[in-house]
């Protein structure tokens, strides 16, 4: 269940079902009798694992809570595979994830629907286009050196990417190529070797209108947080994502900033809906983990040294030799 759009406003607005009443609303609405239910991790909406048998009679008593209100119910197919947060990835696999984000872009041009104008959504809080409003929820940090980067990132975004905007190439965006939403399985390779292949990509709730180099940031800063050389992972990132869409000067430019941004949008969102919802601690700080760390040694390296890093990595696989 979701309340929609991450705004503001409607962080208050995140459904608690029980898992009775999910069930009651899976059988009342999708006509499938319930056999198990459990719940899943999620940020600002409710998720549950449901096994169904084929079908029942729908009901019309379904007990919602004691308050009336709207919510948006989806019924989705449980992929198997498992996240690649769970597995230790290669710079082979980073070249093939960054691959994966640009075919994804890529096939989305294709996408077509009498509605897709709802994907241009300009206060949405988790398009890379509207760092500025996080200033909007900055009361969740402490006055501390984490603030300042933030405070910092803020406003050379809006000096060095707003002004910059008209000379990206728009795309949708997926926008959440985290570490959780990309799935795996074992499968053999040429050589007979157990190799992790993609087998899912979850949660398209954030596509909107965007730019290629946006999924390519988004995706960079997402393989970062579980690595053990963060700082080595954009550069394998960025030659798979370069292999199917090849950056422009302008939007290689770009590239160190809106990591950064992404980072300053995780965390700082992260912090506030903690305050709202205390008990989801423990997921929605995953990223607040490592991801302050390696934000805060982005900005101690300094944009030159990471993106000689970066590029450098990218460019050693034009000759076949990765770093």
């Amino acid at each position: 269940m979701s309340s929609g759009d991450g705004q503001q406003s409607q962080a208050l607005t995140k459904p608690t079902f029980t898992e009775a009443q999910a069930s009651a609303l899976v059988e009342s609405v999708f006509g499938f009798k319930v056999s198990k239910i459990q719940p899943l991790p999620s940020y600002d909406d409710q998720n549950f694992r449901v096994h169904v048998s084929r079908s029942k009679e729908t009901t019309d008593d379904t007990d919602s809570g004691s308050e009336v209100k709207s919510y948006l119910v989806r019924m989705l197919t449980y992929l198997p595979g498992r996240p690649i947060a769970e597995v230790a990835i290669s710079h082979q696999q980073l070249y093939e994830i960054g691959r994966l984000a640009a075919r994804l872009d890529k096939a989305l041009e294709e996408f077509h629907h009498p509605k897709l104008n709802i994907l241009h959504r300009e206060n949405f809080i988790w398009n890379l286009k509207n760092v500025p409003l996080l200033e909007n929820y900055m009361g969740a940090l402490s006055q501390s050196r984490n603030r300042e980067i933030v405070e910092q990132v803020i406003q050379l975004f809006k000096e060095e990417v707003m002004t910059k905007l008209g000379h990206f190439r728009e795309c949708i965006n997926h926008g959440d190529l985290n570490d959780h939403n990309i799935l795996v399985d074992l499968s053999r390779s040429a050589s007979g070797d157990a190799v992790y292949q993609v087998s899912g990509i979850l949660d398209f709730g954030d596509m909107s209108y965007g730019y290629y180099v946006f999924e390519a940031a988004i995706t960079i800063m997402y393989m970062m947080i579980e690595s053990t050389s963060p700082i080595q992972v954009g550069g394998h990132i960025l030659a798979g994502f370069e292999s199917v869409i090849p950056l422009t000067a302008v939007e290689r430019d770009a590239l160190f900033l809106l990591v950064c941004s992404r980072f300053s949008q995780s965390l700082v969102m992260a912090a506030y809906s903690c305050q709202l919802y205390p008990e989801n601690k423990e997921y929605l700080m995953i990223t607040a983990k490592t991801g302050w760390k390696h934000l805060q040694q982005m900005f101690d390296m300094g944009q030159k040294a990471v993106e000689e890093i970066w590029f450098e990595t990218a460019k050693s696989y034009e000759s076949g030799i990765s770093m």
